[in-house]
């Protein structure tokens, strides 16, 4: 296992498309679930959930997002469309990060939207952690108010993201980061 700062700097996200199984099995499964849950969380609100699409639930989930995308685009092609049935069955293991952020006396529903953000950057920590690769990702279907009630998602309920896990078909490709100059400014007292 690499230490956590080999771990951080060699995290690499991997397009679904290049993702292969196996997936992880219901051990890895639920020490994933478990690490990225432990994010933190002002209040003890657990505000975000996941959901958690493997085997044929992954396709059942796809014919959703293809009638919804087929009644937007009646003129879609039989390619497209098995292209959006297809969206989460590219990786063998697809959890959504539901944000359950709502109005609360104390706790700003931003602090609980990061949160959540927390949530599924962890799960692509752990994963990578257990030698999978990663990809957390949201699309077109991540907003549409069809496709989220036709997944479970309650009316207040919102897609933080799609996290695609697998095994990479090949070693990641580092990209170009942004140079620190670039991003860091030191506040002044003076």
């Amino acid at each position: 296992m690499p230490d956590a700062l080999d771990l951080l700097k060699t995290r690499r996200s991997v397009k679904p498309i290049e993702l292969t199984g196996p997936s992880p099995d219901a051990g890895e499964l639920e020490t994933l679930l478990t690490v990225a849950s432990r994010v933190p969380d002002h209040g003890k609100l657990a505000p975000w959930r996941f959901i958690v699409f493997e085997g044929p639930a992954r396709e059942a989930a796809g014919e959703v997002i293809a009638k919804r995308f087929a009644a937007q685009h009646p003129e879609a092609t039989g390619d497209q469309l098995g292209f959006e049935r297809n969206r989460l069955a590219r990786a063998p293991l697809v959890i959504a990060v539901v944000s359950r952020a709502a109005p609360h006396v104390k706790i700003p529903e931003w602090e609980q939207q990061l949160s959540a953000g927390a949530a599924a950057m962890t799960l692509v920590m752990a994963a990578h952690a257990l030698g999978f690769a990663a990809s957390w990702i949201t699309e077109w279907y991540a907003y549409d108010r069809e496709v989220l009630d036709a997944l479970g998602l309650k009316a207040h309920e919102r897609m933080a993201g799609f996290v695609h896990i697998g095994r990479a078909r090949k070693p990641p490709e580092e990209r170009d980061r942004p140079r620190l100059a670039d991003i860091v400014t030191r506040y002044s007292a003076s």
